[in-house]
């Protein structure tokens, strides 16, 4: 679909009407709402947001110059026409949550928000892909899941579609109740209660409390979908009764899960997957590699179900995944000698999403003469407990059959002391210092994974390996997902 395709989302009057705002100059139609005036696309409405270290009155000027449609602003930016198209408002940021708030209110679609210690993201990116197979379906780009990315996200859904999927985030207590009052979800999933952001809470038992908060943007009919194999299962089931939730559904590969694992075949790009989804037997292949995607696809199923979807419609979908930049894209880096490949897993890092990363590694095989490499950078905002769950890393790295290591960040210094002499690659301060050392280090047939927290920068680590690729090709990453293993694959299920 071209831009000029797309539905109108917002006209000059349902703008100013949704924000109590003027509108200035000619009228005009929007068919897309944007914050970032560096990514406007044409037919956009901009919306000028304003924060301790920016104001987004000043890009104004750029954003029209860009395409937009029209700017929403609290005052006459400098810069613009007389008769440029304005919305004028009291407040960007409230004119933001007005356009999200009017934006469900007018939508029938049937919802679903999604939330999670890891996993968010890539289960939504599931469940988007697999209801767009029935229905049109609109779903939160990227992460956009905070005080402000969900907002937007509401005021980008078209009026039409079937099901939206959000994505509600946090790091601390009381966030995601706001959230998903706006999002007024129909079926919430909570994809795992693990430790992660324990800087910010007293214990994960909080950090249960605090993703529960999902519930309270929902009516008495709606669904909830939880894992049933966590140990705050039972906590997460009484904080939805409490809100007059009673349908509740879990997955896992607990006897009395309404999703029931009974088995899987992990490759190094791919699952097969046998379940048992309320009662029904379905086997799929799954185009994501680890037991973790597994685990999730259960839940993405059951709130298709919870939606009123085509579960084994929805289990097809499954093949056609791809995986997010920073999530597990492979990419293939041709060296005079052969070819090394990466697995970018740097966008961000919690124990047990290492663990999770590091048996990916496992099942990936590397090319002749090649070793399993892990490059690994700090797990950011784990309070005091960071430098024990740091070392504890050091077994799962053992068990997974890593030959060489890389670190950097000072709790990483502290796993990187304490491997084996033969393991140990390199360990520097910052992820730059260490680019050029690991550079040096790779060869061919080599398959690194890079992972480690947002703030930790890892990337600058993928960047530095795919640079030293040979071809033409080099800035292209690849997902790797070959047909022929997805279809063995779903034989051996």
């Amino acid at each position: 679909m071209t831009r000029t395709e797309l539905p109108v989302l917002w006209t000059a009057g349902d703008t100013a009407a949704a924000t109590n705002g003027t509108s200035q100059g000619p009228d005009w139609n929007a068919t897309g709402v944007s914050i970032d005036s560096r990514t406007v696309n044409p037919g956009d409405l901009f919306i000028a947001l304003s924060g301790p270290n920016f104001d987004g009155h000043a890009y104004v000027a750029s954003a029209l110059a860009a395409g937009a449609a029209a700017a929403v602003v609290s005052r006459r930016p400098d810069g613009v026409a007389a008769d440029a198209p304005l919305v004028l408002v009291e407040d960007t940021f409230a004119a933001l949550q007005d356009l999200g708030s009017v934006a469900r209110l007018r939508s029938n679609a049937r919802i679903v928000a999604v939330t999670g210690s890891v996993g968010k993201t890539s289960t939504k990116e599931a469940l988007g892909t697999c209801l767009a197979a029935l229905a049109p379906t609109f779903a939160t780009v990227g992460s956009l899941n905070n005080h402000w990315g969900v907002p937007l996200s509401l005021a980008r859904m078209p009026p039409d579609c079937t099901y939206a999927v959000f994505e509600l985030g946090m790091n601390h207590a009381g966030e995601i109740g706001p959230l998903s009052r706006q999002v007024r979800p129909d079926v919430a999933v909570i994809t795992n209660i693990e430790a992660v952001h324990l800087a910010h809470f007293a214990s994960v038992e909080a950090i249960a409390d605090a993703k529960a908060e999902i519930f309270e943007g929902m009516a008495p009919n709606g669904a909830v979908v939880l894992n049933r194999d966590n140990p705050h299962y039972a906590r997460l089931v009484a904080a939805a009764r409490t809100r007059g939730l009673s349908r509740v559904l879990g997955f896992g590969k607990a006897d009395d899960a309404a999703a029931r694992l009974t088995d899987c075949s992990i490759h190094a790009t791919c699952s097969a997957v046998t379940a048992v989804i309320l009662g029904e037997t379905l086997r799929y292949c799954l185009s994501l590699p680890g037991r973790h995607h597994v685990t999730n696809s259960l839940a993405v199923l059951l709130a298709v179900h919870a939606l009123g979807g085509d579960v084994a419609a929805a289990a097809r979908a499954l093949a056609t995944l791809k995986p997010i930049k920073g999530r597990g894209v492979r990419r293939r880096v041709q060296l005079a000698q052969g070819a090394a490949t990466v697995i970018d897993e740097s966008y961000n890092a919690s124990p047990v999403s290492m663990e999770a990363a590091f048996q990916v590694l496992a099942k990936s095989d590397p090319g002749v003469g090649g070793r399993r490499i892990a490059v690994l950078g700090d797990m950011l905002e784990l309070g005091e407990r960071a430098p024990q769950l740091h070392l504890a890393l050091a077994e799962p790295l053992k068990a997974a059959g890593a030959d060489l290591v890389f670190c950097c960040g000072p709790n990483m210094r502290r796993l990187f002391d304490k491997l084996p002499a033969a393991a140990r690659g390199a360990w520097e301060e910052t992820s730059a210092a260490l680019a050029p050392r690991l550079a040096a280090a790779v060869r061919a047939g080599d398959i690194l994974m890079v992972k480690g927290s947002l703030g930790s920068r890892m990337a600058l680590l993928v960047e530095a390996v795919a640079a030293l690729d040979t071809s033409s090709t080099s800035t292209k990453p690849s997902t790797e997902t070959p047909k022929d293993e997805a279809a063995r694959a779903a034989r051996q299920g």
